[in-house]
């Protein structure tokens, strides 16, 4: 048994795409990506393929949702490569209990390759769109604004961003906004003998 940090590999452009001045930011739509494994991740990898090497099975124990579907395929991707014989399972649990992990132990089944898909889809919308127009909006607005946008300066697009920094912005707004009232609560206290609860 061994574990793993999160996601195994990233996703990355290859070669001139990377470089900023190296395309124009509409090429990234369609410029070839391949996925890595960091600095970080590289003992974690290791680690993996010195395991796998002599078994004959591998149990999938990552988080019940589609990230954790598609960490499990990142940890079959990097254990097949080493060892192509493996019988693959994964395991189902809602939680860290006895019954709950017995359940999982005596119910294996098959990883879900198209919630792995549908998250691999999603992290090449990211980076893509991401990449994109940030590239797109940081080079306009340097030409447009030289005064407050100067070169190494970094404007960012994220499709998950921009919503996160509506609801912070929202919720700075409702505490500026606040205004405080007078409220009651009810404090209960139960004396028996030398015991005293409150409720």
């Amino acid at each position: 048994m061994t574990s793993v940090s999160g996601h195994l590999l990233n996703k990355d452009f290859i070669g001139t795409f990377r470089k900023w001045h190296g395309c124009n930011a509409d090429e990234l739509f369609d410029a070839p990506i391949h996925k890595t494994c960091d600095d970080r991740n590289t003992p974690i990898k290791k680690q993996l393929e010195r395991e796998v090497r002599t078994c004959n099975g591998l149990v999938i124990w990552t988080d019940c949702d589609r990230e954790g579907e598609n960490i499990g395929y990142e940890i079959i991707e990097v254990c097949t490569a080493v060892n192509n014989r493996l019988q693959i399972y994964r395991a189902k649990f809602s939680d860290m209990t006895a019954a709950s992990l017995t359940r999982a132990m005596n119910t294996l089944q098959a990883p879900d390759e198209r919630i792995s898909q549908a998250v691999e889809i999603r992290s090449e919308l990211d980076l893509r769109i991401g990449a994109a127009f940030t590239r797109f909006q940081t080079l306009r607005l340097q030409k447009r604004f030289p005064n407050h946008v100067q070169q190494g300066d970094l404007v960012s697009y994220g499709s998950c961003q921009i919503p996160t920094l509506g609801f912070v912005v929202d919720r700075y707004r409702e505490i500026e906004k606040f205004i405080k009232n007078d409220f009651w609560k009810v404090k209960l206290t139960h004396k028996v003998g030398t015991l005293t609860v409150d409720f």
